[in-house]
């Protein structure tokens, strides 16, 4: 139900729409009552101490909702999707009428109900039935501190260690813990913010563009409809530097440059290929924010201003690449967006897909075509087998971009998209490709298990196999350092040392010595400042107890907290030797502050585990 819903930029009406009916079981709110016309937020941002009580660290202002009526009957209460952590002390109503002057607004009763662990409903009472078509305002003026939407962080889980910093996290549920709104990705809306911080921080938002207004404030608005789970706000000690004609990177000072030289001149290559194949970026800039390290993801595709890891850092643009998948979020996902959480694949299975054509049109091989684990990624498969069925790659090319514009700024489910790829194939649809025995489409979308046809990873097989060869010969008792020596690893992309290692892992323990004399034989690996290479060494030093270089595991847990990375290496090491057990809680003591709080909860699972 966005705003924009249907604007496909032609004059024909809009098709009509599964998701119009679609129901939202994350939902508590009446959002099929309502059309969201625009929503503002005006807040001030407070860095003290945790907890409740005077000046604790939070958020505190209003949130202004512009609505329009939809019940023929006309309704009687707006219910919102809110959160206990959101303390709401105010909602004030104003109707608006056609005319000079503002119309008054007057104080409307409102409260709380129980919905699920995720959140509550936030009622408020209208003081009489909205017919349909009738705009009015409600203004709701609220705190939030501590709770699961807003993350705060201490000095010390930052980059720099000076300043504190924090950042919202909205997908799937949780902007209902930062602002009162509809969320669920069935409603899109544009939205602004005018956002006060304390002196020597600098905010910055998920939105088509913004401006200092003043020392301390920062004013942001978003152009185009989005749903409210990519709403995105930061504040911290946060510079910039530009690195492309529509794109800037911004992070701690410390970091700076490093993002600079490491994204110079990259993103917009990405960009423009994307372009080429789906159609026009329509979000106006494209920025990468820099998070502490701390954060605990890989990225999160922010309209306009992608959150991502400093682990992308490598120092060598050996990671660069990984943006892709974010890149691709601005067509998949974000333009065209699933309309409830049970259609998730949508967005993601499109999103690899998307990727994975920008990489084979950049790089020739797709590197993810040579080493990722299908079975779990069946949105993917089904997007390839419908390319497949099409049989021509120009063309399903043009489709995608066809369905792109058809859906832009809308949320859609499973049988909108495939009616129109039915429609768009007349061909396909007299052939019953939806029922074919055992592929059927409901088959794909209904059915656990393994995906019914997989993509033809052949074309990945002369980059794999020798590194599948080479760790072999490092698993055997005598070693032919010249057969070693004859296969040129320093030609390799990331993705084949990665796999390299990967098997090294599968192979481990390795006969005594042969890990210290592969560390000597390839020190750009075992040295390596690469995160996913850091990641594969520190397993298998510690599945060989390899002690000599466990202080390079030590040093990588202190440098990161990215989930993705830190889990793995606690459970290599509470899996390994006692001295890796040792090292796991020491350097658990010396790092669980700059730990996100959710990672620290993991890790002490892990390390010191409760018995039952």
């Amino acid at each position: 139900m966005a705003s924009d819903g249907g604007s496909s930029g032609s004059s024909a009406a809009p098709r009509p729409l599964h998701s119009a009916q679609a129901v939202d079981v994350a939902s508590a709110s009446n959002f099929r009552a309502f059309e969201m016309l625009h929503l503002h937020l005006d807040l001030r941002a407070e860095f003290g101490p945790p907890g409740p009580g005077p000046g604790s660290r939070g958020l505190s202002g209003t949130a202004v909702l512009d609505l329009r009526g939809l019940l023929p009957q006309g309704a009687t209460e707006l219910r919102l999707d809110a959160h206990p952590c959101l303390e709401v002390t105010a909602a004030t109503l104003r109707r608006l009428r056609p005319g000079p002057g503002e119309p008054p607004a007057e104080p409307v009763p409102f409260h709380a109900q129980p919905f699920s662990h995720y959140g509550q409903a936030l009622c408020v009472a209208l003081p009489r039935p909205c017919p349909p078509g009738e705009r009015f305002q409600v203004l709701l003026t609220y705190r939030v501190g501590e709770g699961p939407g807003v993350c705060w962080l201490a000095p010390e889980q930052t980059a720099g260690k000076e300043k504190p910093f924090v950042y919202t996290q909205g997908q799937a549920v949780l902007n209902r813990a930062f602002f009162p709104c509809f969320d669920t990705p069935a409603v899109k809306c544009r939205y602004s913010a005018l956002v006060e911080v304390p002196d020597g921080f600098t905010a910055v938002m998920s939105a088509s563009t913004w401006e200092k207004r003043g020392p301390n404030k920062f004013f942001f608005q978003m152009c185009q409809p989005i749903p409210s789970y990519l709403i995105a706000l930061a504040i911290g000690d946060l510079v910039s530097a530009e690195v492309g004609p529509r794109s800037w990177v911004w992070a701690e000072p410390c970091l700076i440059d490093a993002a600079k030289e490491e994204y110079n001149g990259v993103i917009e290559e990405f960009l423009a290929t994307g372009e080429k194949l789906f159609g026009p970026y329509v979000w106006g800039r494209y920025d990468l924010l820099f998070m502490p390290p701390s954060f605990p993801f890989g990225g999160m595709e922010n309209p306009c201003l992608t959150f991502v890891t400093p682990c992308l850092l490598a120092g060598d643009r050996s990671l660069a690449d990984v943006i892709i998948h974010e890149i691709s979020h601005s067509w998949f996902g974000n333009l065209v967006t699933n309309a409830n959480w049970g259609e998730f694949w949508l967005n993601e299975g499109f999103t690899m897909y998307a990727q994975r054509r920008i990489s084979t049109v950049l790089f020739g091989v797709d590197p993810d075509d040579t080493y990722n684990e299908t079975p779990y990624e069946k949105g993917f498969c089904f997007v390839s087998y419908l390319a497949h069925l099409v049989g021509d790659q120009d063309r399903f090319d043009t489709f995608l971009k066809a369905y792109v514009n058809e859906f832009k700024f809308q949320s859609i489910l499973a049988e909108d998209f495939l009616e129109f790829y039915l429609e768009y194939f007349p061909e396909l649809k007299e052939r019953r490709v939806d029922s074919i025995p055992g592929l059927e489409f409901d088959r794909w979308l209904n059915s656990p298990g393994w995906p019914p046809y997989l993509p033809d990873l052949s074309p990945g097989d002369s980059l794999m196999r020798p590194a599948e060869e080479l760790a072999q010969q490092w698993a055997t008792e005598e070693l032919d350092m010249g057969a070693i020596g004859a296969v040129a690893i320093s030609t390799w992309k990331t993705y084949q040392l990665v796999y390299f290692l990967d098997k090294i892992l599968q192979r481990s323990p390795l006969p005594p010595g042969n890990v210290k004399k592969l560390a000597e034989t390839y020190p750009n690996v075992s040295n390596s400042r690469n995160a996913e290479l850091r990641l594969r060494w520190g397993q298998i030093v510690l599945k060989n107890d390899h002690q000599e270089d466990f202080w390079k595991v030590k040093e990588f847990l202190q440098s990161q907290g990215k989930q993705k990375y830190t889990l793995p290496l606690y459970r290599a090491m509470m899996g390994g030797s006692g001295e890796a057990q040792a090292l796991a809680r020491e350097t658990f003591a010396a790092t669980a502050k700059q730990l996100h709080s959710n990672v620290v909860n993991y890790v002490q699972q892990i390390v010191a585990p409760v018995a039952t």
